[in-house]
C-alpha cells in the first residue's frame, strides 16, 4: 500500500484508510465476526489508519475496534472523535447543567472513555466530531492540546469544520486533518475548505468517498436499500432523486468498463488523483470490498478521465441534500 503524508505536521498513513461506522451502525446488519476479519485483513493490506468515533454506537465501534487490535496495535493509527452533540448531551446528562460536545471540560471526559473503550493509552488522532455552536473553537482545541501535552493524544483533526473555524483552531494547536464528506457527488469542500487546508498544510480524510455507497453503481433505486438502512432518511436516496442521480452514472461506470475495473475503484481513484494530500476512508465491514478499494491505489487515471469524471459531476449537480434536514446545521461552522 502507497503512503501518504496526513498533512504538513502529520503522520505517514496508507493512502487509503478504513472506515469503521458501517460495521456497528446505520449499514444492515452488524456482523462482529467479519468485521474483525475486515480489520485484520486491512493490516495485512497495509493499511494503517482505522477511523472510528464515539458516536457509533455510542462507543460500540471503538469497543469493536479495540477487540480487534488486540496484539495488532502497534500496526495501526487510530483515529477517533468526539463531540457529536447529540451524543455528548446523552453522556453527560448527570451534570449540572449537563456539558455540550465542544465544552472544554468535556473533552478529558470524551476522552477518557474512548481510551477505555478502545483498550489503549493513547489515540494517534483525536478529532472534534461537530463544531460546537456555543463553544470557541479555541477553547475546545485548547482542552484537545492538553490532551496531547498529558500523552494521552498524538494528533489533533476537525471533521466538518468551516475554513474560519480551521484557521481558528489550527493557531491553538496544529491541526493534521480535516475529516469531511468528499466524492464525485460531494464536491463543495473545494470551494473554500480544501483550499483553506492546503494554505495551512493540513491533511484531507475524505469520508463517505463512495457516496453512501452510490458511487459503486448498484444503488439506482429506493429498493436497493434494506427497509432499516439508514440512507432511507437521507434526501439524495428518496425515490425521485435516487433516479435522478442515477443519471450521472454512465461516464463512471464507462470508464469503469474499459479500466476492468469497478465503479467503486475508479470514484476512489479519481480521489487520490487530486492530490497527495487527500486520504479517502471508505467504510466496509467485508473483506471483498476492502480488498477492492485497497486495489484502487494502483489505478492510473488519464488527465481526460479525470476531467471527464469531474465534468460529469460538477459541483451541486446532486439532487438533495446530503445529509437530513436536521443534521445540516452541524455543518461547515
Amino acid at each position: 500500500m502507497q503512503k501518504r503524508k496526513l498533512g504538513k505536521n502529520g503522520p505517514e498513513v496508507s493512502a487509503v484508510g478504513l472506515g469503521c461506522m458501517g460495521m456497528s451502525i446505520s449499514y444492515g446488519e452488524p456482523d462482529d465476526v467479519e468485521s474483525i476479519a475486515t480489520i485484520h485483513r486491512a493490516i495485512d493490506l497495509g493499511v494503517n489508519l482505522v477511523v472510528t468515533s464515539d458516536a457509533y454506537g455510542n462507543g460500540v465501534n471503538e469497543e469493536l475496534i479495540g477487540k480487534a487490535l488486540k496484539g495488532k496495535r502497534d500496526k495501526v493509527l487510530i483515529a477517533t472523535k468526539f463531540g457529536n452533540l447529540a451524543l455528548a448531551a446523552r453522556a453527560d446528562a448527570g451534570s449540572a447543567p449537563a456539558l455540550t460536545g465542544g465544552h472544554p471540560d468535556y473533552v478529558p471526559k470524551a476522552c477518557e472513555k474512548s481510551l477505555k473503550m478502545l483498550g489503549v493509552d493513547v489515540i494517534d488522532i483525536y478529532g472534534l466530531h461537530r463544531v460546537d455552536k456555543t463553544a470557541p473553537i479555541e477553547d475546545t482545541v485548547g482542552a484537545m492540546k492538553r490532551l496531547v501535552e498529558q500523552g494521552k493524544v498524538r494528533y489533533l483533526q476537525l471533521s466538518e469544520a468551516g475554513p474560519q473555524t480551521i484557521r481558528r483552531a489550527h493557531k491553538v494547536h496544529p491541526i493534521v486533518a480535516v475529516e469531511t464528506e468528499y466524492s464525485l457527488w460531494s464536491r463543495d469542500v473545494e470551494n473554500e475548505i480544501l483550499p483553506a487546508c492546503r494554505e495551512l498544510g493540513i491533511g484531507f480524510m475524505a469520508y463517505a468517498p463512495l457516496g453512501r455507497g452510490f458511487l459503486t453503481a448498484t444503488m439506482k433505486t429506493l429498493d436497493a436499500l434494506l427497509p432499516k438502512d439508514r440512507r432511507r432518511d437521507h434526501p439524495r436516496f428518496a425515490a425521485d432523486n435516487i433516479a435522478r442521480n442515477a443519471r450521472l452514472l454512465e461516464p463512471l461506470e464507462k470508464i469503469a468498463a474499459a479500466k476492468k475495473r469497478t465503479p467503486a475503484q475508479i470514484a476512489l481513484a479519481w480521489l487520490l488523483a487530486l492530490g497527495g494530500d487527500v486520504v479517502p476512508i471508505p467504510g466496509t465491514k467485508r473483506r471483498t470490498y476492502l480488498e477492492q478499494n485497497c486495489a484502487a491505489a494502483e489505478i492510473a487515471l488519464t488527465a481526460a478521465e479525470i476531467d471527464e469524471l469531474k465534468q460529469a459531476f460538477p459541483l451541486n449537480v446532486t439532487a438533495g441534500t446530503r445529509y437530513p434536514e436536521k443534521q445540516l446545521s452541524g455543518l461547515g461552522i
